[in-house]
C-alpha cells in the first residue's frame, strides 16, 4: 500500500517485530529521563526513526498505525513532498534574517495565502509567530487595542495554550495549570455548548452564555470571545447547530471581536478549509497553527484588516515568527492541500470513521457519545446509561491500542474521550485496520 498523497516510500503496514517499546526505544528512554525534564512527558514511549502516509516506524523497527499526526500536526503527512521539497530549496538559500530586520518573499506569502484560504472575502492581513499559544496572545493583544477594553471571554472546557496568558483562557487544571499560577487577569469563562450533556438547542446554549456574559462582564467591556468552533483538548466538543452564528452575531451587535481559534480544527481536518466554514461563520480573526506547515513550527493570527492595522509598527512580531523555513514548509502543505484535495479525503476519512465507530458503539454501551467532523473524530466513554466519565476504561483501551500498534490519544476534561486525528494520508485499508485494533482493544478491556 501507498499513501494517497504519495508521500515517503515506507511500507504501509502495521508491523510488531518486539513488544512496545522495545528494547532500543527503553535505552533511549532511560537518556530521556537523564537528560529531559521530567515535566515533558510522553504519551507513547517509542523513539521514531522514519514517519510518512500513516505509519510511525520506530528505533526497534515496529511500524504503528498513526491515529494521531503529531496532534493535528501532520495532517499532510510526515515529510510530505512538496513539503520536503520546499524546505530544502529554503535551507539551500538562507535559514533565517528576521523578517522584522530584513523581510522575505515567504512570509508574505503565507500572509497572502492566509488570506485566501481563511472565512470570509473581506480583505484581510496576517501576522506569523511560533506556536499556537503565541497566536492566541496576539490575538488578544490585538483585539485589546483596536476596542480599547480589556475582558475576554472564553469557554468551558477551552484549552489555548501553556503560556501564562493562555493557562488563564484554558479550563483544564491538570497538567495545563497546577501550580504555574497567579495567571493574568480579565479573563470570564461562559458556559459551551456541549449537546451530551446539556441537551440544549445551539440558540439556547448561546443565550445561556451571553447571559452570562451580559451580567458578569458586560459587552461594554469585552474586548473578545474566544472559541475553538470544535474543541481540542476539552474533548472535541461540537456545539450544536447555531450556537457559534448566534454567538458571532452577538459579538457584531457589541463590536466584540470574534476570534476562532482554528488551531486545531484548522487546514482541511474536519472537511473544510476550517471548521467555521460549515455554519458560515466568518471570525474577525483566526488563530492557526499545528497543521499549518507539516510539523514545522509556525503560528498566524489572520483577520480583518482594520483590526490587524489597528496595533502600532513593532507590536507585533518576534525573532523567529514567520522564519523562512517554517514558511517554506507552510507553502508546501498548502501545495498539497489543494493538489490532493484533502478536505474532502478528511470528509472520507471522516465517513470511514463513523461508520467503523457506529459499529463498536452498539456493541459497547460505554460509548456515550460519537463526535466531531471529518478527520476530527472522537468517543465519549461513560458508565452505561449515565454521563459519568469512565476515564479508568479509556486509560485501559488505549494502552491496549498502544501494544497492539496503533498511536491512539485521550483527551477532555475528565480524560475519558478518546480522539482520533488520522494523517489526510493514510489509506482506506490501514485505516480499517487501525480501528479493527480499536475493537479488539474495547473487546479485552470489557
Amino acid at each position: 500500500m501507498t499513501s494517497p498523497t504519495g508521500g515517503p516510500a515506507l511500507p504501509q503496514q502495521r508491523r510488531l517485530v518486539t513488544e512496545i517499546p522495545g528494547p532500543a526505544s527503553v535505552a533511549a528512554l532511560e537518556r530521556k529521563r537523564t537528560h529531559v525534564a521530567d515535566g515533558v512527558g510522553t504519551v507513547l514511549p517509542v523513539f521514531v526513526t522514519a514517519a510518512g502516509g500513516g505509519v510511525i516506524v520506530d528505533a526497534d523497527g515496529n511500524s504503528l498505525i498513526d491515529l494521531g499526526s503529531g496532534i493535528a500536526v501532520t495532517s499532510v503527512g510526515n515529510a510530505a513532498p512538496a513539503v520536503a521539497r520546499r524546505v530544502h530549496e529554503q535551507v539551500d538559500a538562507f535559514t533565517h534574517t528576521c523578517f522584522m530586520v530584513t523581510p522575505y518573499d515567504g512570509y508574505v506569502d503565507v500572509c497572502a495565502a492566509l488570506a485566501e484560504v481563511t472565512p470570509g472575502d473581506h480583505a484581510k492581513k496576517s501576522a506569523l509567530f511560533n506556536s499556537g499559544a503565541e497566536a492566541v496572545e496576539n490575538a488578544v493583544k490585538i483585539s485589546r487595542v483596536a476596542t480599547g477594553r480589556d475582558a475576554v471571554a472564553v469557554f468551558d472546557h477551552a484549552y489555548h495554550g501553556r503560556t501564562n496568558l493562555t493557562m488563564a483562557m484554558t479550563a483544564k487544571n491538570m497538567p495545563y495549570k497546577h501550580g504555574f499560577g497567579p495567571f493574568a487577569g480579565e479573563i470570564y469563562r461562559a458556559p459551551l455548548s456541549y449537546p451530551l450533556r446539556d441537551g440544549l438547542s445551539g440558540e439556547a446554549a448561546a443565550a445561556r452564555a451571553i447571559d452570562v456574559l451580559d451580567k458578569q462582564v458586560g459587552a461594554d467591556n469585552l474586548a473578545c470571545v474566544v472559541i475553538e468552533p470544535i474543541l481540542g483538548e476539552g474533548g472535541f466538543v461540537v456545539p450544536a447547530p447555531g450556537f457559534l452564528p448566534a454567538l458571532a452575531e452577538w459579538c457584531r451587535a457589541n463590536s466584540v471581536v470574534f476570534v476562532a481559534d482554528e488551531i486545531q480544527s484548522g487546514f482541511c481536518r474536519t472537511g473544510d478549509w476550517f471548521a467555521c466554514d460549515h455554519e458560515g461563520v466568518v471570525p474577525d480573526l483566526v488563530t492557526t497553527a499545528k497543521g499549518i506547515a507539516g510539523g514545522l513550527p509556525l503560528a498566524a493570527v489572520t483577520g480583518r484588516a482594520e483590526l490587524m492595522d489597528s496595533v502600532h509598527a513593532g507590536g507585533l512580531g518576534g525573532t523567529y515568527g514567520g522564519n523562512p523555513i517554517a514558511c517554506a514548509a507552510a507553502l508546501g502543505a498548502l501545495e498539497e492541500m489543494r493538489t490532493h484535495d484533502l478536505a474532502a479525503r478528511a470528509r472520507e476519512i471522516g465517513a470511514q470513521m463513523t461508520a467503523h465507530l457506529e459499529k463498536l458503539r452498539a456493541n459497547h454501551p460505554v460509548i456515550a457519545d460519537i463526535r466531531g467532523r471529518g478527520a476530527m473524530m472522537a468517543i465519549e466513554l461513560c458508565t452505561p446509561g449515565t454521563t459519568e466519565p469512565d476515564a479508568a476504561r479509556a486509560a485501559a483501551v488505549n494502552a491496549a491500542c498502544h501494544q497492539a500498534g496503533v498511536v491512539t490519544l485521550t483527551c477532555g476534561t475528565w480524560g475519558n474521550v478518546f480522539r482520533f486525528l488520522p494523517p489526510l494520508s493514510i489509506s482506506d485499508d490501514l485505516l480499517d485496520e487501525a480501528f479493527g485494533v480499536v475493537g479488539e482493544a474495547f473487546a479485552t478491556t470489557a
